[in-house]
């Protein structure tokens, strides 16, 4: 398999400060990571450069004037995670590359529907296509997988594109109230967005009508008892 090199690299300059870089990988590559100093910084000699994964030192830096690089092969999900690169000197200064699989956009707010009828949930996948989706339904501590071909009259998924994917409940009760989670599936790990879904009784919208009615009641309630009383004073009279 060919990889082709890309490059990311960030450009040191504020003392004291971390600089951080998120870099999103879905399928295997070759890559390197570069730390350039200002020009303006140029002036500081005898720097001691550090390139670590974690806690872990990483040897074979490679360097050219005021940058300093790592090349990596990531082939799988071990070789993600944090790689900072520290200059020390007169000053320090570094800077953090975060090697991460794509992140999958769920819900932020509830979805919203009644017992009866029916709840679609949308995931997306935002530049990159997974190799496959799955839907989980949070039960107590659990996430378990939904299979729609074994609860075809409850649950529909449909791939919409490549990199878009919706869940359908169907005649929804309280049970199906809760969390759900879309996970996708890249070449270099997985990726899950997050949903959550309230599931109303169908006497929540009529509770104001209700009310309101018991209002209009009362109030004849009223009305008529103080004609009877007022007629009864009348013939008394």
């Amino acid at each position: 398999k060919m990889f082709f090199v890309k490059n990311f690299f960030t450009l040191l300059g504020v003392s004291g400060t971390s600089m951080e870089k998120n870099i999103t990988l879905d399928s295997a590559a070759r890559i390197e990571l570069s730390c350039r100093l200002d020009n303006k910084y140029s002036h500081l000699k005898s720097l001691q450069v550090t390139w670590k994964r974690g806690n872990e030192t990483l040897r074979h830096i490679n360097k050219t004037e005021n940058s300093w690089s790592i090349q990596l092969r990531i082939l799988d999900n071990s070789k993600l995670g944090s790689y900072s690169c520290t200059l020390r000197g007169e000053e320090e200064i570094s800077a953090m590359f975060h090697l991460q699989v794509p992140k999958i956009e769920g819900k932020e707010k509830p979805i919203v529907s009644y017992e009866g009828d029916t709840a679609v949930m949308i995931c997306k996948s935002f530049g990159y296509i997974p190799i496959a989706w799955t839907w989980y339904m949070t039960n107590g501590s659990e996430q378990v997988a939904i299979n729609d071909s074994l609860l075809a009259d409850k649950y529909v998924i449909n791939r919409i594109s490549a990199n878009v994917t919706n869940l359908k409940i169907l005649k929804l009760t309280k049970e199906d109230d809760g969390i759900y989670w879309c996970e996708a599936a890249f070449e270099l790990g997985r990726s899950k967005g997050k949903l959550k879904l309230k599931v109303l009784s169908l006497m929540v919208p009529l509770k104001p009508f209700l009310a309101i009615v018991a209002e209009v009641v009362v109030l004849v309630t009223i009305v008529f008892l103080y004609e009877m009383y007022s007629k009864k004073k009348e013939k008394c009279a």
